[in-house]
């Protein structure tokens, strides 16, 4: 009994728990594709082409643009990223999910595209803004003017949050798991997205026409 795979996309402002998130529920669902986007900027050691990134150069990837091959697209610091579009249809067609992390912009991108009608969108919100802030330098990675220029980033951000079809709080990691994975599980139970209940229907009413 195929269903039809999904393009769930998960956005939320830096540090407020989208990546674990996204980890977690591949981890609880082997079958979810994370979503590899391409890229124009050169591979770093140890990288590997169709892994980390699917890395092309500039006129290939313009080109994928002009034929519809991308999901969506932007240019960050002079490089080009974007979602193809192919391995997404394909695990569609097998009735796997594509998880994105994607920002707000290529989430808009995403729902306009052809597969829109497939899309389930989650906005994850922080418990609150000093939290945000105290997750951000709790990581230990990012000088103060990086996290001063991700929390401006934020407000940005968040003011998208109607735009998805769900929105979780992160305040307990584990709750939001949990949450996340009713939303996956109701979703994929939506009577549009069974192709084969209308045949089984069909068996049901040719049982009855032979009583």
């Amino acid at each position: 009994m195929k269903r039809k795979g999904l393009l769930i996309i998960l956005s939320s402002p830096s540090g407020a728990g989208k990546s674990t998130l996204a980890k977690r529920l591949m981890a609880w669902d082997p079958t979810l594709r994370f979503s590899v986007s391409a890229t124009t900027r050169a591979a770093r050691p140890g990288e590997v082409d169709g892994r980390e990134y699917y890395f092309r150069s500039r006129q290939d990837f313009l080109a994928m643009v002009a034929a519809g091959e991308m999901l969506e697209h932007a240019e960050v610091f002079g490089n080009l990223y974007g979602s193809p579009r192919a391995p997404v249809e394909q695990a569609m067609a097998e009735g796997r999910d594509t998880l994105f992390d994607i920002d707000w912009q290529g989430g808009q991108q995403i729902r306009n595209s052809v597969l829109g009608k497939d899309v389930v969108s989650i906005f994850v919100l922080p418990p609150s803004i000093a939290e945000l802030e105290r997750r951000l330098r709790s990581r230990g990675q990012d000088s103060d003017t990086v996290i001063a220029g991700r929390m401006a980033k934020s407000e940005a951000e968040i003011s998208h949050w109607a735009e998805y079809d769900y929105v979780l709080v992160n305040e307990d990691v584990d709750r939001a798991e949990a949450e996340l994975r009713t939303i996956l599980l109701a979703e994929r139970m939506r009577r549009d997205r069974q192709p084969w209940l209308s045949d089984f229907i069909r068996g049901l009413n040719r049982e009855f026409d032979a009583r």
